[in-house]
């Protein structure tokens, strides 16, 4: 994404290997938020730069910050809800598939854009995700278990799918993105509540989709 909004990739050839993601939450997802958000210290920023600020965290802090992203008014950027649509659904992929390991293409990490609207909406986001951490707590764990566990991250599989192909139908890839992020927190949290919650932003969606045809 350029200064006016638009997707540029990177013309430095990227050898940096595979990221880590080990499967454990190494911090708070607060913190998170702030490393990322303490990145955008220059005019442009790569997606691979703003990977390496959150370090070595879990799959699902990786779902959840595009995810969250998807879910302000950063989604009306040109092409943002496809590049965070595909690297939902590449983070997902790799989840189900019980990886030890996060791989993102090259062309995806090099992805840069101006950082001045990302930086004020991360900024706004910091105390809500604080807020939401507060407000989690462990219940009805038997859903963040195999093999249920297995639905919320088919969940977001499908969801990173669908999200570029919304990217003009308003509202709908904010939808999927509260949605994901959602998801993406009550496995965090192991806060079944939460996952159920969840589906309250897929009835939106599917409401706005049939009001079109």
């Amino acid at each position: 994404m350029s200064k006016n909004g638009s997707i540029q990739s990177s013309k430095l050839h990227d050898r940096r290997p595979p990221v880590n993601a080990p499967n454990e939450t190494s911090e708070p997802i607060s913190d998170v938020v702030a490393s990322v958000a303490g990145a955008m210290d220059r005019e442009q920023v790569s997606l691979g730069d703003l990977n390496r600020s959150a370090g070595h965290i879990s799959f699902t802090p990786l779902l959840f910050l595009p995810a969250l992203a998807v879910a302000t008014p950063l989604s009306g950027i040109p092409l943002f809800s496809t590049t965070m649509g595909i690297l939902i659904f590449l983070v997902a992929a790799q989840m189900l598939m019980q990886r030890d390991h996060l791989w993102l293409p090259n062309w995806l990490l090099n992805l840069q854009t101006g950082t001045a609207r990302i930086q004020r909406r991360f900024d706004q986001l910091a105390p809500v995700t604080s807020w939401l951490e507060r407000h989690t707590h462990q219940r009805l764990t038997f859903l963040v278990r195999k093999p249920l566990v297995f639905i919320p991250q088919l969940l977001c599989l499908v969801s990173g799918f669908i999200i570029p192909f919304l990217e003009f139908v308003p509202f709908s890839s904010s939808l999927i993105g509260t949605a994901v992020a959602l998801l993406a927190l009550g496995m965090m949290a192991r806060d079944g509540v939460i996952l159920l919650i969840a589906f309250v932003p897929y009835i939106g969606v599917g409401w706005l989709l049939l009001r079109l045809l």
